[in-house]
């Protein structure tokens, strides 16, 4: 791309971190994975100021930190004592610290709006907060000033499979049954209808926007990979024991229990061992269901691991065991293909949107029962044929190569650019089947 191509692009991203994990290192990835294609200056929450300055970027020059913790304090604050210490309650997090962003984007309105309003601007582009429940104001305002605005990508609202109720009431999810009442907060409507593109993340959030903005979604998944941070790539053969690692959370939607279960007769007959890193409210219960299980000599609770740690860890291991049953994005799906781990997935939301059948296996939602049959069943699959785990395992590297890194996004979200800004026709970007 020339660089009379490239677009002047302020992005937009509340959380933006290269330090942190989940949003905030894919509001980051995001935003350094633009500059490839598009002159980008980033504007973000002050918090993420010292470690965007560690990266190397000039504020002023690559970056703006906007001090919005006059009020984005208080509310994490009150969000904490909601949470009551636990990893749980994410729903009402959020709906906690939406009007922190409320303010961030008053201020960022503040700082930019004389340039936006100038044409200093060819697109504003925001990025993070990624849930569809939070509107963003500028959205209007940008569209009055002549400058298109792009929301996404969009990632969530994901329900909450049937009968796993008691998994919701212990992650204290309680506004989840009613969180379809965003769609009644001020700017909600205003967001989707000014917005010159929407770009989605999953089948879930494509199905909740409105019909009104049908000729502008696209779909771009939410999570990809830097290949010259991720790169470890495992080279053991598969051989009983098989080596099953689970990553994430110790928290009751992660499903880590399901996975004791399900893999319990291979772990003791000596035809696997599993690896657990993460650290949660779920620890103490989960070590105590392995003693019951009999499971003790064959199941190792790491604890947290560094993410610049994670990848060699993974490149040890022969399966991801992963039967999250809600997950958004699913990073860590992908972040194990990416170094070669066969991912072993429950066939909803993000997860089952980036597992083919020809590197791993998606197994279907059932009620728990049911879904420990399924994995039970893909498990032993893979421990009773080890061949087919090096075979799935070089397909599951090749489709991230493929389909998911950062640079290939950033191909992708240029093309919305060059659409939003009448130099190309609509690419076609939408769900999978």
């Amino acid at each position: 791309m020339s660089s009379a191509d490239r677009p002047r692009v302020l992005v937009v991203a509340e959380a933006a971190n290269p330090e942190w994990v989940s949003v905030p290192l894919v509001g980051w990835q995001h935003a350094a994975a633009l500059r490839e294609v598009a002159d980008v200056h980033l504007v973000t929450q002050i918090r993420n100021r010292a470690a965007i300055l560690r990266a190397g970027w000039k504020e002023g020059v690559d970056f703006t930190a906007i001090d919005s913790e006059r009020v984005a304090r208080v509310l994490w604050r009150l969000a904490a004592l909601a949470r009551g210490g636990n990893d749980r309650g994410w729903t009402t997090i959020a709906a906690l610290n939406m009007p922190a962003y409320y303010y961030f984007e008053h201020l960022v309105w503040k700082r930019f709006a004389p340039e936006i309003r100038a044409g200093r601007f060819d697109i504003v582009h925001r990025v993070t907060p990624v849930s569809p429940a939070t509107p963003s104001p500028i959205a209007a305002k940008c569209a009055k000033a002549g400058t298109p605005f792009v929301l996404g990508p969009l990632n969530g609202g994901t329900p909450w499979p049937p009968g796993f109720d008691h998994a919701r009431r212990r992650e204290g999810e309680w506004l989840s049954a009613v969180r379809g009442a965003y769609k009644l907060l001020p700017g909600y409507r205003a967001t989707r209808s000014k917005a010159a593109a929407i770009v989605v993340g999953s089948r879930a959030t494509w199905a909740e926007m409105p019909r009104s903005a049908a000729e502008k979604l696209f779909y771009i998944p939410e999570n990809g990979i830097d290949r010259s941070k991720f790169f470890a790539r495992r080279t053991r053969k598969a051989e009983r024991p098989l080596h099953l690692a689970f990553v994430g959370r110790l928290v009751p939607l992660k499903g880590v229990d399901l996975l004791l279960e399900a893999a319990a007769p291979l772990l003791r007959r000596g035809d696997a061992t599993l690896e657990i890193l993460g650290e949660g409210p779920e620890r103490e219960s989960l070590e105590r269901m392995t003693e019951r299980l009999g499971l003790a000599g064959s199941v190792r609770f790491a604890g947290w691991i560094e993410h610049r740690e994670l990848q060699h860890r993974l490149a040890d291991a022969d399966v991801l065991a992963f039967p999250s049953i809600r997950e958004f994005g699913g990073g860590v799906v992908l972040e194990a293909m990416a170094v070669g781990l066969v991912p072993v997935v429950v066939d909803y939301g993000g997860p089952g949107e980036l597992v083919s059948a020809d590197c791993g296996v998606a197994v279907p939602l059932g009620r728990p029962e049911e879904l420990v049959r399924s994995l039970r069943g893909a498990l032993e699959s893979l421990a009773a044929d080890p061949g087919k785990v090096d075979e799935l395992s070089e397909r599951a590297r090749e489709r991230v190569d493929q389909q998911f890194t950062w640079a290939r996004k950033a191909e992708r979200m240029a093309s919305v650019y060059a659409w939003v800004r009448g130099a190309s026709p609509k690419p076609r970007l939408e769900p999978p089947p």
